[in-house]
């Protein structure tokens, strides 16, 4: 008996982002932070520079379509729970920060190897074209319906 994979479609996207997001939230929820914390923490420590408040809400509202005054908010917690910390008009991570994350991405890593493992390269490049054309042609109209 054969059986034959449903074509994708934006629940089937939906249903994997929301399932493989339900995990980490629940990691993160061990830490004590939110996905939008964990999300604005990790645009910090990655970038090349220090970046300031709006560099971090631009970024994140890129990636996510987050509100800016949630993003900003969440800022606020991150420098109140000493993750992030200012310098003048820049946010640094904090060694705190730094070591949450690795910590959440050290939990992380054997989960997401178990939910991506066994997956062919062949299939993991489709996919990741598919995705790419369909994030692109989403956000295009997003600016459209936003303009």
């Amino acid at each position: 008996m054969s059986t034959t994979a449903p074509a994708a479609d934006a629940r089937m996207l939906g249903l994997a982002h929301y399932a493989a997001r339900g995990v980490l939230e629940h990691v993160l929820a061990r830490h004590g932070v939110t996905f939008l914390q964990q999300t604005a923490l990790r645009a910090v420590v990655t970038a090349d520079a220090a970046q300031t408040p709006d560099d971090v809400v631009t970024q994140v509202r890129g990636s996510l379509k987050a509100d800016a005054v949630d993003v900003r908010a969440t800022l606020d917690e991150l420098l109140a729970k000493q993750l992030l910390a200012a310098e003048g008009v820049r946010l640094r991570p904090t060694d705190a920060g730094r070591e949450l994350l690795a910590a959440v991405g050290a939990e992380t890593a054997p989960i997401s190897a178990g939910i991506w493992g066994g997956i062919s390269a062949e299939d993991l490049a489709a996919a990741g074209r598919v995705l790419a054309l369909v994030t692109h042609r989403a956000n295009a109209k997003l600016a459209e319906l936003t303009a």
